[in-house]
């Protein structure tokens, strides 16, 4: 299952701490379009049918199951530049190890 780091959970945290977003928003991850290899990344206000959720400090993760799959044994990391930008990233948890 996806593990996240401390940060990631602060950011996700902070991203759906919005008081208009409901209190079980998170952060949804699912496959891109027509087979890409990338990943999406959105604010979503509750999991979607089938998605498999990652809940840690209350900072949720929602995967769709393909992707959770493909997820199985990633850490989610995330970083803020000095300009308030984010980036996430993934690395394979057993690397880290």
């Amino acid at each position: 299952m996806l593990t996240l780091t401390h940060d990631a959970v602060q950011v996700i945290r902070t991203v759906t701490a919005d008081p208009q977003l409901p209190p079980e928003s998170g952060i949804r991850i699912q496959a891109g379009v027509n087979g890409s290899d990338t990943l999406q990344l959105s604010v979503a206000p509750a999991p979607e049918a089938g998605d498999k959720v990652v809940e840690e400090e209350g900072a949720r993760v929602y995967l769709e199951p393909t992707t959770a799959a493909m997820l199985d044994e990633m850490t989610l990391d995330a970083k803020v530049d000095p300009q308030g930008d984010v980036a996430f990233t993934l690395a394979d948890t057993a690397a880290e190890a």
